[in-house]
């Protein structure tokens, strides 16, 4: 029963799969071109694992920043983590606490996303089910940014092939399973009001603070603005 919760986890990742081959590409791309090696980027997807922390790694290494400057802002870059996994743990409130660090430790923005979309559509998910999820989306990560940094020199313009395109596709597919499961279970006028809070805030929150801070503050907001509407 755990192996085919496995499998149906992996399953559900199919989007998040596809896109991290063609994120990971462009990521391994760009750290051939920082001066880190396939190993060495292939290190950073194993105890980093995260894209956009992982970019502004790069980022940062190219402008010849100390480790605690480099250490700070990958940590304040996925400081939405803590939203994520403290939402996480009360799904699985039965299970182990290394099983729900283990949970977390390998969870992503869209391996989150398509875990939202499980309990919308089915009404739960198995802590095997979360395993196939998380671990499909990590292999694949690990693997097309590791061919991304030994392919660099063949392919000096990922932008031309609509690699940086995949981010969004992604988001797109996974988004739109968590709102059509949604739409049958809560008036379109909430789920509407709390959309729109996402919007207006992260666009004002924009213009005073960093792209990653502003996410979380339009999270936050989003999430006040769920609470006070729900019945």
């Amino acid at each position: 029963m755990r192996e085919c919760e496995w499998r149906l986890g992996a399953r559900a990742a199919v989007p998040t799969v596809l896109g991290y081959l063609s994120i990971g590409l462009a990521y391994g791309i760009v750290a051939n071109e920082t001066g880190l090696s396939p190993f060495e980027t292939l290190l950073t997807s194993l105890f980093v694992y995260s894209g956009s922390g992982q970019f502004v790694l790069c980022a940062l290494l190219l402008a010849g920043a100390d480790l605690a400057s480099i250490a700070l802002t990958v940590f304040l870059t996925n400081l939405r983590h803590f939203l994520m996994n403290l939402h996480t743990a009360t799904l699985f409130p039965k299970d182990k606490l290394w099983e729900q660090v283990l949970i977390g430790s390998f969870m992503t923005d869209e391996s989150y996303g398509v875990l939202l979309g499980q309990k919308v559509t089915a009404g739960q998910a198995s802590l095997a089910w979360m395993y196939g999820n998380n671990f499909a989306s990590y292999a694949s990560w690990c693997l097309a940014t590791t061919m991304g940094a030994a392919l660099g020199k063949l392919l000096p313009n990922p932008a031309a092939l609509g690699i940086d395109f995949a981010l969004i596709a992604m988001f797109v597919a996974i988004f739109s399973g968590q709102l059509a499961g949604m739409a049958k279970r809560l008036p379109l006028k909430k789920i509407g009001m709390v959309l729109l809070t996402v919007m207006v805030t992260y666009l004002l929150a924009g213009y005073f603070m960093t792209g990653s801070l502003a996410v979380l503050v339009a999270t936050l907001t989003a999430c006040l603005v769920g609470v006070m509407t729900d019945d």
